[in-house]
């Protein structure tokens, strides 16, 4: 047998284990060894030698999302994104990329609500150049006007290609600009067509100074590395680069939590089918909540088999898809469902489906069978998901960057085991609750009919 497909094999057997087997400590994956520490800049370091290849994982994270946008200039986290990667002092523009993919590595970036990474993976001999790299950008970024003006034309394309001219595109951001009143969750990371013509290169210089600093950014580094002379290099690269001016801005507005009544809205859109979504508030990422809230929506909406797809498309027929997610991040979010309605069904059936599934949650919960199901694809998603570099680097700079304590980056495991039946209803009963509901209802605007 061909010996790459007898590993694949004996993996793919490992996992069929962890998956059907009743979770024990025996299956616990070995704890992250790592070593934290902070420059005098106030640059957080993260190393964690792993020498099973020759290979190295490094992200830099920035803790600016868009929810630290301001109003009216809405989308500078993310096309920032963009605009590091348009030079240095000593780099020229796209070169950085280039200079990673010419030794055999890749590199890329992403923005988030809550924050910005950008990583490369790359042969370890070449880990001083990758240093080097995110140092020289990280003190002497170009903010230029030309390739200012440039990348937000990038941008707005990138919005009219993902956001606007897919059908149900805007579906996201219609759901957070009904739900928050006041927290910038409210509009989505890529930002308003009017916010990003309106951004000037003052603005992004601005963001710039304010965000892109040692004080805010943790570095993480994974792979095959001496962790004495890794931090060496580190310091010797990154040392160099200057405090901030000013302290960075956290005053972020905190959305009201006394809701008292459902909020009920109808919009239209250019869509094929209507779209009815269900939604609550729920509380931010490392919360105690925030567990069972997990497995919620695994036994809720993960995948096809989960309660809210199989009840709405498979057995009732009412939705054409449904789906939905509990999302987890760093300030307190929502959980909720969407049904596309299906052709000669309403939208009041798929509404009332809906919040039936979420009140079965809180008068019966969850059955042992589910709840372990559950525990065990998380604990398959959680042991699989720490074969690379990059997912042990992950883990780390997520449970430094948005819990603030590395710990939990072991420490979740264990609390996601013990989570009980109990636990899991008392979350949805807490949470799914009229008064903290918010029902949409989007509809084609060749049928309209305000409501």
């Amino acid at each position: 047998m061909n010996p790459v497909r007898a590993v694949l094999m004996l993996l793919a057997c490992v996992v069929a284990i962890v998956a059907s087997a009743p979770l024990h400590a025996a299956v616990r994956p070995p704890k992250l060894q790592y070593q934290m520490s902070t420059l005098p800049n106030g640059l957080r370091v993260i190393l964690s030698e792993d020498h099973s290849v020759p290979i190295v994982h490094m992200s830099l994270t920035y803790h600016v999302g868009s929810k630290n946008e301001r109003p009216g200039r809405t989308g500078f986290a993310h096309l920032f994104e963009h605009m590091m990667f348009k030079g240095s002092r000593n780099v020229e523009p796209e070169a950085h990329t280039s200079f990673i993919s010419s030794v055999g590595g890749s590199s890329n970036a992403y923005t988030t609500e809550d924050e910005t990474v950008f990583w490369e993976t790359f042969p370890a001999q070449y880990m001083p150049l990758a240093l080097w790299l995110e140092a020289d950008r990280m003190a002497t970024l170009r903010v230029e006007q030309e390739a200012f003006e440039r990348e937000r034309e990038v941008v707005k394309e990138e919005r009219r290609m993902r956001v606007e001219n897919q059908p149900y595109g805007r579906l996201t951001e219609i759901i957070y600009g009904h739900a928050y009143t006041t927290h910038p969750y409210r509009h989505a990371t890529i930002g308003s067509m009017a916010d990003l013509e309106a951004a000037s290169i003052a603005d992004v210089r601005d963001f710039h100074r304010a965000y892109y600093v040692p004080e805010n950014a943790t570095l993480t580094v994974v792979g095959d590395f001496d962790t004495a002379q890794g931090l060496q290099l580190v310091s010797q690269y990154f040392g160099r680069v200057p405090k901030a001016e000013r302290p960075v801005p956290r005053d972020i507005p905190k959305e009201p939590t006394n809701q008292t009544r459902e909020r009920r809205f109808t919009v239209e859109e250019s869509w094929p089918l209507p779209a009815v979504v269900v939604a609550y508030h729920i509380i931010y990422d490392g919360h105690p909540d925030s567990y069972p809230l997990h497995i919620v929506s695994k036994i809720l909406s993960d995948g096809q088999s989960a309660r809210i797809p199989r009840e709405l498309v498979y057995n009732k027929r009412i939705a054409l898809t449904a789906f939905g997610s509990g999302n987890i991040i760093e300030d307190p979010s929502l959980f909720y469902a969407v049904a596309i309605v299906q052709p000669g069904q309403t939208p009041e059936a798929a509404e009332k489906a809906l919040v039936a599934e979420f009140d079965k949650m809180k008068a019966t919960g969850v059955t042992e069978h589910e709840l372990q199901r559950a525990k065990n694809q998380f604990a398959r998603d959680y042991i699989v998901g720490r074969e690379s570099n990059e997912e042990k680097a992950s883990h780390l700079s997520h449970a430094a960057v948005i819990h603030n304590d590395i710990r939990t980056a072991d420490g979740e495991f264990d609390i996601f085991t013990n989570l009980t039946v109990a636990d899991v209803q008392r979350v949805a009963r807490t949470y799914f609750n009229e008064n903290n509901r918010m029902v949409l209802y989007i509809l084609p605007k060749a049928t309209g009919g305000g409501r």
